[in-house]
C-alpha cells in the first residue's frame, strides 16, 4: 500500500495515550471518510447521524483518480471496484443531433497516468463500503438517529448537543453534516445562498429499460443553450445515472426528495434528442431541485471544531468533484491529526490551511462550468462545432482537469 495512513491491527483499542477522542457530526461520505482515517492512525472517533438508518439518496456520482488514490489509501477502493463503473471515457453531444466529440480516455488511460482508475459509482454502495470499514475499525462509532443542534467548547473539550437533550463530549468536533450544517450554523450563523437560475433534474433508471446502444461504458455530456444533461452507468452497470440542469427561476426549493413528473421534466428538454427522452419516460421516478451558489469560505474553524465537505465548500455539479472533496478533507484531516496529535487547535489549522486554495479553485471551476456548458452558441450546429473546438481543445481540457486528478492526497501534511 502506497500509502501514509498505517493501519492498525484489527480489535485492538483505537485510543492511545493522548489521543484526541473525534466526534464527528454526519455519517455521510466526508464524515466516514474522516472517521476511517482517524481510525486507522490510531484515534477514537464518534460519529452522530440523524437518519434512522444508514443510506445514500440513490443517485450516482463520478470517482475520478485523485478521490480514488485516497480510497486505496483507506484499504477500501478493492470492496469498491466489483460494484462500480469503470469508465472508459467522456464524450460531449450536441442537444438535438446528437453529434458527438470525444472530450478524453479514461479506463487504461486514467491508470497509466494518474495511477488510479476513473469509476462511476451509485451513491449507496459508496457509503455502504465505506460504514463497513469503519465498522470494521470499531463496531459501534456510528450513532444513529442522532440529529446534532449545536456544541459548545470549554476547558479543552467539545460538547455536542443532540436533539432530545442528549450530549456527548470530546476533544474535537468536526461538523460533515452537509450543506444545510448545523456546526457551520453555530459556528458562523446563516449563510447567504444565491440562486443560480438553474434547477437541476436527477434518476437513476434501469439500464434494462434502455435500449442496449445506451449501455456504454462512458460518461455523456449532451450540451445545449440554456440546459444540459449528464448520464453515465452506475452498479456494474446495471442503471443509468441521468443528471439534468436548466435555466429556470420558477423552483427555487434546495432539496434532493422533492419528486417532480416525466411531464415537466421532458418539457424541460423539449426538442432535445430520442436518447434524453428516453432516459426521461423510463425513469421509475425523477426528482428536481433548484442548485443555490455559496462562495467559498476563507475560514472554518473555530478552536477544536471544523467543517469539510458541503458543510464549508459546497460545489454545484459541474466538475464532478463534489464527493472528491469530501474525501480529500476527511483523508487531510486526519493526516494533521497525526501530525499534530498533541494539539488539536494546531491540527486544525493546519487542515484548513492545506484545503483552503484547492476547495475554492474547485466551487469557483464549477460555478464557470456551468456557464460553458449553457452557452447560447450551442443552439446551432455550426455555433457548436466552433465553441467545442475552442473550449474543449485539447489544451483547455488539460487546463481544467490535469490539477483535479493529479493531486496526491497522500503526499499532503507530510
Amino acid at each position: 500500500m502506497d500509502a501514509a495512513v498505517r493501519p492498525r491491527e484489527a480489535g485492538t483499542s483505537p485510543l492511545g495515550k493522548g489521543s484526541p477522542h473525534v466526534l464527528i457530526a454526519g455519517a455521510g461520505i466526508g464524515g466516514l471518510t474522516a472517521a476511517l482515517a482517524l481510525l486507522k492512525l490510531g484515534f477514537d472517533v464518534d460519529l452522530y447521524e440523524q437518519a434512522h438508518e444508514l443510506k445514500e439518496v440513490g443517485a450516482g456520482l463520478n470517482l475520478s483518480a485523485n478521490g480514488n488514490r485516497a480510497l486505496h489509501a483507506l484499504g477500501v477502493l478493492d470492496d469498491l471496484k466489483p460494484l462500480a463503473c469503470d469508465l472508459a471515457g467522456k464524450e460531449i453531444r450536441l442537444w438535438n443531433t446528437g453529434q458527438t466529440w470525444k472530450l478524453f480516455d479514461l479506463g487504461a488511460m486514467s491508470v497509466e497516468r494518474y495511477g488510479f482508475p476513473y469509476l462511476a459509482a451509485y451513491r449507496p454502495d459508496l457509503l455502504g463500503v465505506l460504514a463497513n470499514a469503519v465498522r470494521r475499525e470499531k463496531a459501534d462509532a456510528i450513532h444513529l438517529n442522532s440529529s446534532c443542534v449545536g456544541f459548545t467548547q470549554e476547558d479543552g473539550r467539545v460538547t455536542l448537543k443532540l436533539k432530545g437533550g442528549g450530549e456527548v463530549s470530546g476533544d474535537a468536533l468536526i461538523g460533515a453534516d452537509g450543506v444545510h450544517s448545523k456546526i457551520r450554523q453555530a459556528l458562523f450563523g446563516d449563510d447567504k445562498p444565491e440562486f443560480t437560475g438553474i434547477m437541476a433534474w436527477r434518476a437513476t433508471v434501469p439500464m434494462l429499460r434502455l435500449p442496449k446502444r445506451m449501455a456504454r461504458m462512458v460518461s455523456i455530456n449532451w450540451l445545449g443553450s440554456g440546459a444540459h444533461v449528464v448520464h453515465y452507468p452506475v452498479r456494474r452497470g446495471e442503471m443509468m445515472n441521468f443528471i439534468g440542469s436548466v435555466e429556470r427561476d420558477d423552483w427555487k426549493t434546495e432539496s434532493w426528495t422533492t419528486r417532480g413528473t416525466a411531464e415537466e421534466c421532458a418539457n424541460d428538454y423539449k426538442g432535445w434528442h430520442e436518447d434524453v427522452h428516453l432516459m426521461i419516460r423510463n425513469a421509475p421516478s425523477l426528482f428536481k431541485w433548484a442548485l443555490l451558489g455559496r462562495s467559498p469560505m476563507d475560514r472554518w474553524t473555530v478552536g477544536r471544531v471544523s467543517l469539510l465537505g458541503d458543510a464549508c465548500h459546497p460545489t454545484l455539479p459541474y466538475l464532478g468533484q463534489g464527493a472528491m472533496m469530501a474525501i480529500e478533507d476527511g483523508f487531510v484531516l486526519a493526516r494533521c491529526f497525526e501530525q499534530h496529535s498533541g494539539d488539536v487547535g494546531t491540527a486544525l489549522a493546519r487542515y484548513e490551511d492545506a484545503r483552503r486554495d484547492r476547495t475554492r479553485r474547485v466551487v469557483t471551476g464549477s460555478a464557470e462550468n456551468a456557464k460553458r456548458f449553457h452557452n447560447p452558441a450551442l443552439a446551432s450546429q455550426d455555433g457548436a462545432q466552433a465553441y467545442v473546438d475552442r473550449e474543449w481543445s485539447e489544451d483547455r481540457i488539460k487546463q481544467r482537469y490535469e490539477w483535479l486528478f493529479t493531486y496526491d492526497v497522500t503526499a499532503v501534511a507530510r
